[in-house]
């Protein structure tokens, strides 16, 4: 008896899918890169001086694009080449006296703290409305990169992009962090826009070749909510900006006055402008009794006070018997208060040296002085010196280390109550706030950027004074030795501005504002809250992996 046997097909895999051609390939391995640097670019074109400051959304957008569902490891990488991208061309002024090398150093390392943000924000990107735990971690960068190291250096701030923006009324709510990262969160909600609307072209493709029908439904409800995240994240700072609109205001509270801001101008630009102490110091007398002469021949109105730039006089006129006379006559020309800046040093041979700004009263000569708080290190200061000349011939220029001071500085001069941040103070938030605090009417910024050439230094500085200025509500008055000098309303708005290079008087009346902005009051408040959202970001990816090694489950580990 014969068996009859019954064959069974049994299923035979198919081949193997064609291997991508290499350039798809290679395509698919350098987009994220690409997007990464595309993104620093983006931002870095986004700041002063070009008028540019909505391209940092779409800047943001590829950064955030970029490190979305990386790997940590990618992430820090891409974060590192798009700090590259965005700080590289953006200090670039640090080269223009001291070389290539201090100004590629500093670039990578601030880059390096982009790397770590580029982490972080890789990590989160895997949490539900990823973009504002994202925006988080990128205030957490910024804020790490202010303190640390040697005093911190807050040069890059996405804020300090945002002078002529729209989003620049959440300043006077929370300050430049909250104005930072509601910029941050805008440019990385649109990110995720675009992403879901990729993932929605893919989905209806899918659905018209009649594939993956049950799971595009069955995930229908998660995608819905996942587009309402990316569009809150984009419309929530815009509303905030609105509603930030009120605060923003320029009409006087306690009177106004006016005020001059004497630009001399300086022999030659460079580091070497020092040497001519003698020529500096004569260009803002010059200035002064030009201005006095004016005065008198009724072509401008008196000034209730004037103000010089820092530096205007690096002899010490309270050891220096030339220099003190020439600016006591000056100073009596004009008939009012004037601010100088100069360096003093204490006597004997282990005296302190300061960079000084003294209120300088006609008839009573030199008053109440305020000492630099925060001191530029590598610049007035140099940290680990005999280090540091092994790698700069430039470090032998400071020959000698400035002192910080210690108190805040605000004058009274001739009843108005001017508040002082010298020059690389106003990038930090305290240095700023505090002289508001303290009673400030309005602020002045003296500065001297003749060291860094025709460079956009003084343009970056000069935008944050302007948010400064709507921070804090006050008007900020920027004396410099060369340029740019300006008057800035408490809206941001300049009322008076000075060319490069040139001898310039400024002039004008500023309202006095006494009333303290919500950013005033909460101080760094605002920032501590931003940076837990970041935190808090980070702690809950932790916490879900630690559950998925524990569970062990592909479920528990998503």
């Amino acid at each position: 008896m014969s068996a009859t046997v019954t064959s069974v097909d049994t299923p035979q895999p198919g081949p193997a899918p064609a291997p991508a051609p290499v350039g798809q390939r290679l395509l698919r391995r350098l987009i994220r890169p690409a997007a990464a640097v595309a993104g620093g670019l983006l931002l870095y074109v986004s700041f002063p001086p070009r008028p540019l400051w909505f391209l940092a959304l779409p800047g943001l957008a590829l950064f955030g694009w970029s490190l979305y569902g990386r790997r940590l490891r990618a992430g820090f990488g891409l974060g590192l080449l798009g700090g590259l991208a965005f700080f590289l061309p953006l200090l670039e002024w640090t080269s223009v006296e001291v070389g290539s090398f201090p100004w590629i150093a500093l670039a990578v390392a601030e880059a390096l703290f982009l790397g770590c943000v580029g982490l972080g924000i890789a990590a989160v990107s895997r949490l539900p409305v990823w973009p504002l735990w994202a925006a988080g971690v990128w205030i957490a960068g910024e804020a790490a990169r202010a303190r640390f190291p040697f005093g911190g250096f807050s040069w890059g701030k996405v804020a300090f992009g945002q002078p002529d923006g729209f989003f620049l009324p959440l300043a006077a709510v929370g300050g430049t962090p909250l104005l930072g990262f509601a910029v941050v969160l805008c440019g990385f909600g649109l990110a995720e826009a675009a992403r879901q609307a990729a993932r929605r072209v893919s989905a209806g493709r899918g659905s018209v070749d009649g594939r993956g029908s049950g799971a595009g439904r069955a995930s229908g409800d998660a995608r819905r909510g996942a587009v309402t995240a990316a569009a809150v994240t984009v419309l929530a700072p815009v509303a905030g900006a609105f509603a930030a609109l009120p605060l923003v205001s320029t009409a006087p509270e306690a009177g106004s006055a006016t005020v001059a801001a004497i630009q001399g101008n300086v022999p030659r630009m460079g580091l070497d402008f020092n040497a001519q102490r003698s020529a500096v110091l004569d260009n803002h007398v010059k200035e002064t009794l030009k201005l006095a002469a004016e005065v008198k021949a009724g072509k401008r109105p008196k000034p209730d006070l004037v103000l010089w730039p820092e530096n205007s006089s690096d002899i010490d006129p309270l050891h220096d018997e030339g220099a003190r006379l020439a600016i006591d006559s000056a100073v009596k020309a004009i008939g009012v208060p004037t601010e100088i800046g100069t360096v003093v040093q204490e006597p004997g041979p282990d005296g302190k040296l300061y960079n000084t700004l003294i209120d300088w009263s006609p008839t009573t000569g030199p008053g109440a002085t305020y000492e630099k708080r925060h001191i530029q290190p590598f610049g007035e200061y140099i940290p680990m010196r005999s280090l540091a000349e092994k790698f700069s011939k430039d470090v032998a220029l400071v020959r000698e280390d400035f002192t910080p001071g210690t108190k805040v500085g605000v004058f009274d001069m001739a009843g108005t109550k001017v508040g002082f941040a010298t020059c690389y103070e106003a990038a930090f938030d305290n240095d700023v706030r505090d002289p508001v605090v303290a009673g400030a009417e309005m602020l002045a910024v003296p500065s001297n950027n003749a060291t860094f050439d025709r460079s956009q230094m003084t343009y970056q500085q000069l935008a944050m004074d302007k948010v400064r200025a709507v921070e804090h509500s006050r008007s900020v008055v920027v004396p410099t030795t060369s340029g740019v000098s300006a008057i800035i309303e408490p809206d941001g708005s300049i009322a008076r501005k000075s060319g490069m290079f040139t001898p310039a008087i400024l002039e004008d009346k500023v309202p006095l504002r006494t009333s303290l902005t919500p950013a005033t009051r909460l101080g760094t408040l605002p920032e501590w809250l931003l940076v837990a959202v970041g935190g808090a970001g980070v702690a809950w990816i932790v916490v879900r992996a630690v559950r998925g090694r524990r569970g062990g489950s592909p479920a528990a580990r998503a």
